[in-house]
């Protein structure tokens, strides 16, 4: 209990010091244009890295956890990567950061728009170019349809800015996290994942295209089992493992063809739910190692 204490206590300082100086770099950034904007934005993602860095050397002062980080080497920080992983935990989170600080460009990924008024960590995320996505409910489409499709453009305006500035972006793309009752609701025909969306990495393809550097599939694995914020924070997580594999993108999944519904969008899906078929046998075989 003291660790756990000690551990959030001592992020919430490291938050505190660098998000200040993210928030006033992030002001700064609103009268700049240009160059000088994009030099801002690498400025304040360089600040982002050594809050990362904060949180992995807390971690390690207090924790045991041992990682097994795979796959993450052959990248270049100036470059543009596309990430698609599980998702369990918000643990994941760390662990990606974790994975890609010193190898890859900082790390974007798509947030709830309520998020951005969460203290200092929200408006941080805003004046690093995260995008924020509005989630609506079916109900609430049915009587706003113009709302619908909003979150796409958000994803295409997001990745515009992207163009101009190394990136990585991440994306969970079953949308949320993986519960047993979540498997069962959506009858997903995986082990160990839920049925992946393919819009939004879809937006990213088309957006980026060419400029894209690489996309990696991410398998993020707790082989102990639970992998709340609190098991990790109490150091009942013994291991981690977080596996990289390279993934050729076919030419024709570059295009915007793959955002629209059509013959390609449905060879996408088919191309996206294969590589999820894998990846669930990958996460069989790692679970089987951890018991060898």
């Amino acid at each position: 209990m003291l660790r756990a204490f000690a551990i959030v206590i001592l992020m919430t300082i490291n938050v505190s010091i660098w998000g200040a100086l993210i928030l006033t770099g992030g002001l700064v950034k609103l009268l700049t244009f240009g160059g000088a904007r994009r030099r801002m934005i690498l400025i304040l993602a360089w600040m982002a890295e050594r809050w990362v860095q904060g949180n992995d050397q807390i971690f390690d002062w207090f924790l045991t956890t041992r990682w097994h980080i795979e796959g993450f080497d052959n990248l270049r920080r100036d470059g543009h990567y596309l990430i698609i992983s599980n998702h369990i935990s918000w643990v994941d989170i760390f662990a990606v950061l974790r994975a890609v600080r010193g190898r890859a460009p900082f790390v974007r990924f798509f947030l709830k728009q309520i998020l951005i008024w969460f203290p200092i960590v929200g408006q941080a995320c805003a004046a690093l170019e995260f995008p924020f996505m509005r989630r609506y409910t079916p109900e609430y489409l049915a009587h706003h349809p113009e709302k619908r499709g909003r979150d796409l453009e958000t994803t295409r305006k997001a990745c515009r800015r992207y163009r101009h500035i190394p990136v990585t972006i991440l994306n969970y793309i079953e949308g949320t996290r993986f519960t047993r009752d979540k498997q069962e609701d959506q009858e997903s025909p995986y082990r160990h994942l839920l049925r992946p969306r393919v819009g939004g990495i879809g937006f990213v393809l088309a957006s980026l295209g060419e400029q894209l550097d690489g996309m990696l599939d991410v398998t993020i694995v707790y082989p102990e089992g639970e992998a709340t914020l609190w098991d990790f924070a109490t150091n009942r997580i013994p291991w981690i493992v977080v596996r990289a594999r390279p993934i050729e993108v076919p030419p024709e999944f570059l295009s915007t063809a793959i955002a629209e519904a059509g013959p390609a969008r449905d060879r996408f899906k088919a191309w996206v739910e294969q590589l999820w078929r894998e990846k669930d046998e990958e996460i069989a075989r790692i679970l089987v190692e951890s018991r060898a």
